[in-house]
């Protein structure tokens, strides 16, 4: 009986025989997918096999048991997956069903809404801010993130602020003023009223199509002013005193202001064409810059502090 005994505990235990996992990788249309990535994956196995270009794969000495999965990877496929794969030993277990579905197109739509157009659409927004609903104000940019304009646009809105009505007003009522001064010396009556009100009306013309069109469009400067309305009173204040110096380049970079000098030198230098030559010369010329300058500071304090207040509470009882 112990003889028995001690023979059976000299058996040798029998061989567990390892098996084999094929496959062959197939699309919805039956064609075999070559170069697919394959992973077999168990609780302490885990390979990585390539399809070759029948779609075909294998992974040899695989120990068998349960809990084996199969997974697939193809470009322009979507991943695919086998259920649990149980292996028994010396087993040529053959996967099938291996089926990847095409992945659907990808269309992707980029929205770009050029510069051009996102200029245009500021400009359209600007052509309608006025001071107490009639004074033009389209020369502002309140917008945080404004883009340049194009050439195009720049003379659009200089054309605006010369052919608008108010502007005839402001001319009529500046004339008048120097009517009652006899100043420049066109005399008196209403031939001396209306060389003022065309001299006034060629300064102003000369000097908004120089200054906010002509010069900005060569030297790729924006004529507007930008409302800072955030930051410390010295800060804001030092940012409207400097604009008729100091402009934002279509670059996005602050440099001189070439622009608005200019057309104020430039408009006050024609203007020697056609005032009464008692009035002519240097001294008429420096002096019209030195004042549209100072016209020029006193506007931008005044849309620093007082019209972007109006327009916040405007906005805000809306």
């Amino acid at each position: 009986m112990l003889s028995l005994q001690m023979q059976g505990q000299n058996a040798e235990t029998p061989e567990v025989k390892p098996g084999n996992i094929v496959g062959t990788v197939t699309d919805v249309n039956g064609d075999t997918v070559p170069d697919a990535t394959v992973v077999l994956e168990g609780a302490d196995d885990r390979r990585t096999s390539v399809a070759n270009e029948n779609g075909y794969f294998q992974f040899q000495d695989v120990k068998p048991g349960a809990g084996y999965h199969v997974s697939i990877r193809a470009e322009g496929f979507s991943d695919w997956t086998s259920p649990v794969v149980d292996l028994e030993a010396s087993q040529f277990k053959i996967l099938g069903d291996i089926t990847l579905q095409v992945l659907p197109a990808r269309t992707t739509v980029y929205v770009t809404q050029y510069s051009e157009e996102v200029a245009t659409e500021q400009v359209m927004v600007e052509e309608q801010q006025r001071v107490m609903g009639f004074i033009p104000n389209f020369y502002v940019v309140y917008d945080p993130d404004p883009v340049p304009l194009t050439a195009k646009l720049k003379f659009r809105l200089a054309l605006k602020v010369a052919e608008d009505p108010v502007t005839a007003l402001g001319v009529a009522f500046l004339s008048g003023v120097q009517q009652a001064g006899d100043t420049p010396d066109y005399g008196q009556g209403a031939q001396g009223y209306g060389k003022r009100f065309g001299a006034n009306a060629a300064d102003g013309f000369s000097d908004i199509m120089i200054g906010g069109a002509i010069l900005p469009s060569i030297l790729r400067q924006d004529p507007r002013y930008f409302y800072q309305g955030t930051g410390t009173k010295s800060s804001r204040m030092r940012h409207a005193v400097f604009h008729p110096f100091v402009c934002r380049g279509d670059n996005g970079k602050w440099q001189p202001n070439y622009s608005s000098l200019g057309g104020d030198l430039a408009s006050s230098a024609i203007s020697n064409l056609y005032y009464p030559e008692s009035n002519r010369g240097t001294g008429l010329v420096f002096t019209n810059f030195a004042i549209s300058t100072a016209e020029r500071v006193a506007t931008s304090l005044v849309q620093e502090f007082v019209l972007g207040r109006i327009r916040r509470r405007a906005e805000g009882s809306k």
